[in-house]
């Protein structure tokens, strides 16, 4: 009678685990979803302050022309294009803010110092949206690549988990140790 109480209590204390690594698999998709989202927000904050820039005729015709390029195709993206479109306009900001001439002809214009802030908030703030998101793809790949998981299908129809890379290098210009020096 013993055994079958062992036994049952064994079966319990499984089902609570799995029930436990289902809730947390279930956490680890939200905050992905959460992080992807965000990641989403500050893409398309930093291609809108690039295509207002590119628009404002503060910069020359053949820069605004580049920059306007670059940050319509990245709001214009598929989703299956958008990390090299992303990766285009990254390029097309450094390529602007490469000399440091053109960043303080930008400060002198009448807006262009808000300008500035604006495009060094947002391209400041891409990298981390997406640490946050590629952390949270990492801890969730984990997880499911635990045996487990895998056998008792506790991801259940999620789709699978995929990190966003892309080149999301900030300007030099726009970065803290290039502001100064």
């Amino acid at each position: 009678m013993t055994t079958w109480i062992w036994a049952a209590a064994a079966v319990v204390l499984f089902a609570v685990y799995l029930s436990w690594t289902a809730g947390r698999l279930d956490r680890l998709h939200a905050r992905i979803d959460a992080a992807k989202a965000s990641l989403d927000a500050q893409l398309v904050r930093r291609s809108a302050v690039a295509l207002e820039l590119a628009t404002s005729s503060q910069l020359d015709p053949a820069t605004s022309i580049l920059l306007y390029e670059a940050s319509h195709a990245a709001r214009q993206a598929e989703d299956d294009h958008r990390e090299v479109a992303e990766s285009e306009l990254s390029l097309a900001l450094r390529a602007v803010f490469a000399e440091p001439a053109q960043l303080a002809a930008l400060v002198a214009v009448p807006g262009g110092e808000e300008m500035v802030k604006e495009m060094t908030a947002a391209v400041r703030r891409v990298p981390m949206a997406r640490r946050f998101h590629n952390d949270a793809v990492r801890a969730a790949r984990a997880v499911r690549e635990h045996r487990l998981v895998r056998y008792f299908r506790l991801a259940g129809r999620a789709p699978f988990p995929l990190a966003f890379e892309m080149d999301d290098e900030p300007p030099l210009a726009l970065t803290p140790h290039g502001a100064s020096g």
